[in-house]
């Protein structure tokens, strides 16, 4: 059994970091810190663009293309597996589900109101019916949100009675692989990710 690197230092950290910043959205928000609430969500906001870019520009494994799988393949992978290094047909559709869902979470949140004390920095650019649709989009797409995570849970289970160690890959980047038949580098340095993480979110941060 053979090692090879799968994931890059952005990429895994992009995973727990969004674990622990929705934790924190969820905690802030049932807890009424919406102070803390609005920066946890500008950072998400960044660490998902940085995602969508790195998507473009980063790691075979990292690239949106990689996630474009057809039905078809998508039910090959839940019968026999799936033998490609990064995410599977069927984990990718997953992935793709989580983009779309953090996408609307996070700017619905950004013309959302409390009516009170704090509002949402599109709140000033929209009318009062967008502003109410957003905040009724916002809670009703995080229960969406929130089934999509436990599905993810019960999957990375399911993947593990079955052998496969998917959270100890996320960890360590490194996925175990039968032969060596495959040994071209599909990661990059992840320097450049963090870069462009830092500035989005710098420039989140000041303008509003």
């Amino acid at each position: 059994m053979h090692k090879i690197k799968v994931w890059d230092g952005f990429i895994r950290s992009f995973h727990w970091l969004l674990v622990i910043a929705i934790a924190t959205l969820y905690f802030s928000a049932e807890e009424g810190m919406m102070e803390l609430h609005f920066v946890a969500g500008f950072f998400t906001l960044a660490l998902l663009l940085t995602r969508l870019i790195w998507g473009v520009i980063g790691s075979k494994t990292a690239k949106l293309t990689a996630l474009i799988h057809s039905p078809r393949a998508v039910l090959k992978s839940l019968q026999h597996g799936d033998a490609k290094l990064g995410h599977g047909a069927a984990g990718s559709y997953m992935v793709i589900a989580f983009f779309i869902l953090l996408l609307v979470q996070l700017l619905s949140g950004l013309m959302t109101t409390d009516d009170i004390l704090t509002d949402g920095p599109l709140v000033q650019y929209a009318s009062s019916q967008v502003v109410e649709w957003a905040g009724w989009l916002h809670h009703k797409n995080f229960d969406l949100l929130f089934y999509a995570i436990i599905l993810h849970v019960v999957a990375i289970v399911i993947y593990r009675l079955k052998g496969k160690k998917l959270v100890k890959a996320m960890v360590t980047g490194y996925k175990e692989k039968q032969s060596l038949a495959q040994t071209n580098q599909v990661t990059k340095a992840p320097w450049l990710a963090f870069v462009i993480f830092s500035i989005i979110l710098i420039v989140l941060e000041f303008k509003y």
